[in-house]
């Protein structure tokens, strides 16, 4: 397993070493050791997720607030899609800056969105299955949502407008600059030494 630091070295892309021959392939796609070793810290992963759409479909931005934030290990079982991390760490500097990576079957990446980002994906491929592990269970009470098409983001979703299709939450979901967001910790992303417990306060915040 190889890790990939992005532009944002918080979010990491996760490339599975594949295994071929005449037959098919093998390949470990999750490696506890491994992530913890490049990581420094551990991520107690709960529960696996997985969603099935047709293209066009885009499904974000989404993420959870303290005591409930999570991080995200996503990949693709089927299909291709474009997805997408953003940084809503107040005072972070790379604040309101994304990072977008193609994720398809035949690729296999993964990529790693911390605490601290909020997440979407655009479906590329009719049929694409979606896969996440998360480290905290959904919680209603403490889910958020951004708009995907914020001016202010400016997320390059590839498709036009008139080919995405959307849940009516997320078509409704305000911009950042009205949501409660993280506090960045310069100690790093998941700064906290049982992690488990909040890292991060959140607050409302505007642009002055």
């Amino acid at each position: 397993m190889n890790f990939i630091r992005t532009e944002i070295e918080d979010v990491i892309i996760c490339e599975p070493i594949v295994h071929g021959d005449e037959r098919g392939y093998f390949v470990e796609t999750f490696r506890e050791d491994k992530l913890e070793e490049f990581l420094g810290y551990k991520i107690n992963f709960c529960q696996d997720n997985e969603s099935k759409s047709s293209r066009g479909v885009l499904r974000g931005l989404h993420y959870q607030l303290p005591p409930k934030a999570q991080t995200k290990l996503v990949r693709v079982i089927k299909g291709r899609v474009l997805d997408v991390a953003v940084d809503i760490r107040k005072g972070s500097p790379t604040f309101g800056q994304y990072v977008a990576v193609e994720l398809t079957s035949e690729n296999k990446k993964q990529l790693l969105v911390p605490r601290g980002f909020a997440h979407g994906f655009l479906v590329l491929e009719d049929d694409t299955v979606f896969a996440y592990k998360v480290d905290n269970y959904y919680s209603p009470e403490n889910d958020r949502g951004i708009a995907f098409d914020d001016e202010s983001l400016d997320i390059d979703w590839i498709l036009k407008r008139d080919e995405l299709n959307l849940s009516q939450k997320d078509k409704e979901a305000p911009t950042i600059f009205d949501v409660e967001l993280f506090d960045y910790d310069e100690r790093g992303s998941f700064y906290d030494e049982s992690y488990i417990k909040d890292a991060y306060s959140y607050t409302p915040w505007r642009k002055n």
